[in-house]
Order: structure tokens, then sequence, then C-alpha cells
């Protein structure tokens, strides 16, 4: 089943509302999805500063030890923030790669949720009220963001089997539905250097999208060529840097219902996720069309 909701901004005013929405959206997706939930919060970025999102099973023994490695080369400028089973990671960009293998090389058990200069991911197991209430998502602020209720059907209900999924800089995805070629699909992203933590087919998804945006291809260009490559019924929301992106397959089968006023765009699995927002009753309601890639960005 899994459930989506997804909230685009368009005017500064109500950025600090972002969480508070998106968590009451949430909220109404939880019999869709009640194994595990997560969502991607899009942020104002600091000039030069790159952010990790990291999660741990051992987070406070773990987020510790590294807040220790790091205060030992004030030179490194990092700063860690903790929340619950994750944390972010704020450093100079130029020190990405280091820090990538500082983590790679002595935190082994710290995994990488998401990596960009604006997004920060969080996702565990467990009803999706209670995981937005353990990374306090009702007072977070920002420009744009996508949430996810799973009902597992195709792999393990685990913390990395959750949505949403990032494979590329500021990227994320959440998916509601199923590939049937994904097996395949995947194997040829291998040999081209992708790689994998799960055996979800929405993170083949996200790879996907990502391996065609290195080829070049726009974030549009890339939706587009899925509705070839990729065989399945599907609603994708993808989160990028600059806004949000939403397309079905050819068929629809999937549910889907969006919003948009002067103040926002939404997206919904149902109708009732946007029931609530501000100014709804005035708001153009439609469900967007099946093989049809639509896309806001500031």
């Amino acid at each position: 089943m899994c459930g989506i909701v997804g909230l685009f901004l368009k005017k500064p005013e109500m950025e600090p509302q972002l969480g508070e929405l998106l968590s009451k959206m949430l909220s109404t997706m939880c019999e869709r999805g009640p194994d595990s939930a997560g969502f991607a919060i899009y942020g104002a970025a600091e000039d030069g500063r790159t952010k990790i999102t990291l999660q741990s099973a051992s987070a406070k023994t773990d987020f510790a030890k590294l807040q220790a490695t790091l205060a030992k080369d004030k030179k490194v400028g990092a700063k860690l923030t903790v929340k619950d089973t994750h944390a972010v990671l704020s450093i100079p960009s130029d020190k990405l790669d280091d820090i990538k293998t500082l983590l790679a090389d002595e935190f082994p058990s710290i995994r990488t949720m998401a990596t960009g200069e604006n997004i920060e991911i969080y996702k565990e197991v467990g009803y999706p009220t209670e995981v937005a209430k353990r990374f306090d998502l009702a007072h977070m602020s920002g420009t744009h963001a996508i949430g996810h209720t799973r009902m597992a059907t195709e792999s393990a209900v685990t913390t990395l089997g959750a949505h949403p999924f990032s494979t590329g800089a500021d990227e994320c995805l959440v998916h509601n539905g199923s590939l049937s070629n994904h097996a395949s699909l995947r194997r040829e992203l291998v040999r081209d250097g992708m790689k994998f933590n799960t055996e979800n087919d929405t993170e083949v998804a996200a790879s996907y999208l990502t391996w065609r945006m290195k080829q070049g291809m726009n974030l549009g260009e890339a939706l587009e060529k899925s509705l070839d490559d990729l065989d399945g019924f599907f609603n994708f929301v993808v989160g990028t840097k600059e806004g949000f992106g939403v397309v079905r397959d050819p068929i629809a089968c999937k549910p889907a219902v969006m919003a948009e006023t002067d103040d926002y765009v939404a997206f919904g699995s149902e109708y009732r996720a946007l029931a609530g927002l501000p100014g709804i009753d005035k708001a153009k309601v439609w469900e967007p069309e099946p093989a049809t890639v639509y896309f806001w960005q500031r």
C-alpha cells in the first residue's frame, strides 16, 4: 500500500510551518503504511557547507565517539547535531571526501542516509506518528519536504528499507507501487558503478534517476526516460535541492491527488492528507495524469 505526502512552499514566510504541516499530513497516511516511516526536509543551505545525515543502531555510543574524534581536529570545522537515532553532520564542503573516508574506516556501524547542501533524511521502523515524534518533525522548518509511510511487501521491515532513499546529492525518492524489472535493472546499475544497501525496489528507482542525471539528463528528462525503462506500477515523488517532482506510470493504478494555491503545492496518496492544509477550500485540486511529469522548483 504505502502512503506518500509532499509539500512545496512558495512563500518564505511559511517555512517555519513546514514540519507542522507535513507532520499532520503524514499522520493521515498511517493506515496505508504502519510498519515504518520517513521524511526528507529541505532547508536553507549554509554557504560552503555540506550536511550528512547519519543513522546508527547504537546512536548514543557511536555519535559520542564520532564527536570526540571530530573534536581532535578543530580545522575540520565539523558540527554534529544528534536527533534520536540520527545525527546531522555539517562540514565544509571541501572536507567531504575526508569525512567519507573517516566514516568508512573508523565508523562502519554508522550509516549515511543523505548528503547535500539542503537535504536531511530521517527514517525508522515504527508507527508513522511515533517516528515523526522521535525526530520532532512538527518543529522543523524548511522550503519543501516529502514523507512516506511504508507497508513492506518486497523486502524486510528495517530502517534502511524505509523511505525516502537518497542516492545522489540533495536527491531523494519515495515510491508507492512495485517494479517488476528491478532485479535486472539493479544488475545493470551495479555494472555501471552504482552501489546498493537494500533489496528494496525503490532504492533501484532512486539509483536509476541518479544514474541518468550523471549521464547529463536533468530530473525531468530522467523521469520521462523512467517511463520507458521501469516496468511496473508506481507513483514516484522526487525531491531535489530546488523542488520536487511527481510521475505516475502509464496505467496510474495507484491513487494520487495534488493541490496548488498561491502559497504551496501539495501531494497526497489520498485527499484526506491535504484536507487540513490552509486555504485548501480555494485550492486547485486534481489527480495527476498518467505518464506525465510534474515539477515545481524555486
